[in-house]
């Protein structure tokens, strides 16, 4: 089996919801991010590329019909590169990853892109398709922005309770407090202005053309925990999750490039790090923003390494409550300290795209371990109706 490289990383900014990006079709993003990643790749001819696996969330409207392959045809590769897209909800661009990293492993391809997309400002509304012609009643047009939609009536009704209860049910269960939630997120944004500050992104974030949106957009510096406490609950008039300590809805698309040892020479470039492990666990649908604690440890098993190893971790962070259950867990499996999560910002103050947000934490965790010259990192995603992924990777520039 050969091994697989991550070679180099791109994404767009994120924008806000109904932000800066709001005109932007899902399709064009995909294909700035892969022109983005292919960018650094001086000596890459793109009829090398065996495959391109990306992630899309929604696939309702202009994300339909094989984005990825959508986005390799915009991008002005060539006719004969192949594309696929994927679909695990919030994963979807880790999974796809992930996907193409065994590709590479089993030697169907040298050189892989993946990556992922979600414009969840220009998800469409849908109407169910009625069982015979002509309904003489009114039909309901349903969002496909966020969360169920036309659930299956056979679907246990506490299965299909919306992510922000089923995360307050998860705060329950562990008795986090929202002051803790609100230190998480303050400290979130801001990491992020630091980052982004200190240049940690520039090399990581490619302009969206005819769009003026040089950062992520939803970064609020100066953030604080007691700012934060003004805000109202969002799902329970007694709950702690609000708009401030949960991710928002945002627009977005990532890339990676992977390949094998010997396609450095292909490429053009030396590899960052190598993909060490991954791990996929599911639960209970509503307690989903717990599963990345399985997801990593079944990951660092198959990297042959434990938590005492690790020196960054990037979780993305669909609720602070989620990520703090799962950095809590962590610690107590041996973990250093929890100033190694998301030390460059997280996904609430950057925002998650949902196809989008597996390579941002994926290519973020490659450029910390670079920059830092530390050893092994993780990357884990919390996953919409009880999934989880994580993937672990080894620093191969120090």
């Amino acid at each position: 089996m050969n091994d697989a490289f991550l070679y180099a990383a791109a994404r767009t900014p994120f924008g806000r919801f109904a932000g800066a990006l709001a005109e932007v079709r899902p399709d064009d993003l995909a294909a700035t991010a892969l022109r983005g990643v292919l960018g650094q790749a001086p000596g890459l001819d793109p009829a090398a590329i065996g495959d391109v696996v990306w992630g899309c969330a929604n696939q309702a409207g202009e994300d339909n019909r094989n984005v990825g392959r959508m986005a390799v045809l915009l991008a002005g590769l060539p006719v004969e590169v192949p594309a696929t897209t994927v679909n695990r909800l919030c994963g979807s661009s880790l999974d796809a990853a992930m996907m193409a990293s065994r590709t590479i492993e089993s030697g169907d391809a040298d050189v892989v892109v993946a990556g992922g997309v979600e414009s969840m400002t220009r998800a469409p509304w849908v109407l169910p398709k009625p069982s015979r012609a002509f309904p003489a009643g009114n039909v309901t047009a349903v969002s496909t922005t966020l969360g169920w939609r036309l659930v299956n009536e056979n679907m246990p009704k506490e299965w299909t309770v919306s992510l922000g209860e089923a995360n307050e049910l998860l705060g329950d269960k562990f008795n986090i407090s929202r002051v803790r939630q609100d230190e998480f997120a303050a400290r979130s944004h801001n990491l992020a202005d630091e980052a982004w500050t200190a240049g940690f992104y520039d090399d990581l974030v490619v302009p969206v053309e005819g769009v003026d949106l040089s950062r992520d957009e939803g970064i609020r510096p100066g953030s604080s925990a007691q700012k934060l406490a003004r805000l109202k609950p969002s799902f329970r008039p007694d709950g702690t999750i609000t708009a401030g300590n949960a991710s928002p809805l945002n627009d977005g698309a990532s890339a990676v490039l992977l390949g094998s040892e010997s396609a450095a020479g292909l490429i053009g470039t030396a590899p960052l790090a190598r993909v060490a492990g991954r791990g996929v666990a599911a639960v209970e649908p509503p307690m989903f923003g717990y599963a990345p604690v399985e997801a990593a440890g079944r990951a660092l098993r198959r990297a042959g390494i434990g938590w005492p190893e690790v020196a960054a971790v990037e979780l993305n962070e669909a609720f602070a409550v989620q990520s703090i259950a799962c950095v809590d867990a962590w610690l107590a499996e041996g973990m250093s300290g929890p100033d190694i999560v998301n030390a460059k910002g997280g996904a609430i103050a950057i925002g998650h795209p949902l196809g989008a947000s597996g390579g941002r934490i994926l290519g973020t965790l490659a450029h910390r371990l670079r920059t830092s010259g530390e050893r092994w990192g993780v990357a884990a995603i919390c996953i919409g109706v009880g999934q989880a992924l994580a993937v672990v990777l080894e620093n191969v520039t120090a």
